[in-house]
């Protein structure tokens, strides 16, 4: 059963002296700040209180699964997808989540507004729990579930205006085989040394490809092209065998792009393929949408971001802005 706390705030009232004081006092008390809370296994906690053991197998190995989760004007953005892709998540790996999807539903909307994140953005995350040194995942009885609501922004507004340079990184997506890109596990580290590539390189962000040479995704987002495909400019993007994560922004667009006749192909795409583009744009919780307007050097297009990226951005813009579906 979760566990609520509650804390009242009061202002100190001022008044005007009618002589001249030794100690100044404020004319006007600055409106509380409500304290950024956590919550952590059932209980809303301080948010420099919240703490997960040393011993805990998501520390230990980065086993867990998490989601990031938008909030709009106080609505959690798709929220039962990325409910189900956490729960999904979890059972692939035989991690059991010990309260139900409309317990956490509850807990996330409350947090948000609890630390008044009305427009921000919600880290969901699972861990093993506690338990040996070793690897065996059933020494962990007890997974530890916590919710982080705060904001976050990955790029400049600059780059949302006028595109981003990215390159192609060395560093390969997992193979299928290996462990399903589909699960969002916590063990982030090729994405990290693909970032790693990126920002050496003076760049954002970083295409990462698969174990066959094709296009997978970037280090946080999916990846779109805009080009033509059998004579009929198209919106392409590599397919859920190319070693993606499907992307709940992904799916939304590509639904936004179906809502004005816009075709989509779901296809393996080449570097070849990006360069010679005549637009580029990246997805994602964190991103939102992004256009590209250079890859590996070569300008991607007119080098700005164009007419369709700009349809689909204003797009998702509206629709986050009017309905912010929690579907």
């Amino acid at each position: 059963m979760m566990m609520d706390s509650t804390h009242t705030l009061h202002g100190l009232e001022s008044t005007v002296p009618t002589e001249p004081q030794t100690a100044a006092r404020p004319s006007a008390a600055a409106p509380p700040q409500p304290q950024r809370e956590v919550w952590l296994d059932g209980a809303f906690v301080p948010a420099g209180e919240a703490a997960v053991s040393v011993f805990d197998h998501g520390v230990l190995y980065g086993d867990g699964v998490f989601e990031g989760i938008r909030s709009y004007n106080g609505r959690i953005f798709k929220l039962a997808t990325h409910l189900k892709r956490l729960y999904d998540s979890a059972k692939s790996i035989r991690l059991d989540i010990p309260y139900s999807a409309d317990e956490l539903g509850d807990a996330v909307r409350q947090l948000v507004q609890r630390n008044g994140t009305l427009d921000g953005y919600i880290r969901l995350v699972v861990t093993r729990g506690a338990g040996s040194l070793g690897l065996n995942p059933f020494s962990s009885p007890n997974p530890v579930v916590f919710i982080i609501a705060d904001t976050i922004k990955l790029y400049p507004q600059e780059m949302y205006d006028h595109g981003m340079h990215i390159i192609t990184a060395a560093t390969v997506a997992n193979h299928p085989a290996s462990l399903s890109p589909r699960v969002k596990s916590l063990n982030y580290l090729k994405n990290v040394l693909a970032k790693i590539e990126a920002i050496d390189a003076g760049a954002p962000e970083a295409i990462m490809l698969n174990a066959q040479g094709f296009v997978a995704e970037c280090t946080s987002d999916n990846l779109f092209i805009v080009a033509p495909y059998h004579d009929k400019t198209s919106l392409l993007t590599p397919p859920l065998h190319a070693s993606i994560l499907e992307g709940v922004t992904r799916n939304v667009v590509i639904q936004l792009a179906h809502e004005v006749d816009l075709p989509v192909v779901q296809t393996d795409l080449t570097r070849h393929d990006l360069y010679v583009a005549d637009e580029m744009f990246l997805t994602g919780t964190a991103a939102e949408v992004i256009a590209v307007t250079q890859v590996d050097g070569r300008k991607i297009g007119t080098g700005e971001p164009g007419p369709v990226t700009r349809r689909l951005i204003a797009a998702f813009r509206q629709l986050v802005a009017d309905q912010a579906p929690e579907d």
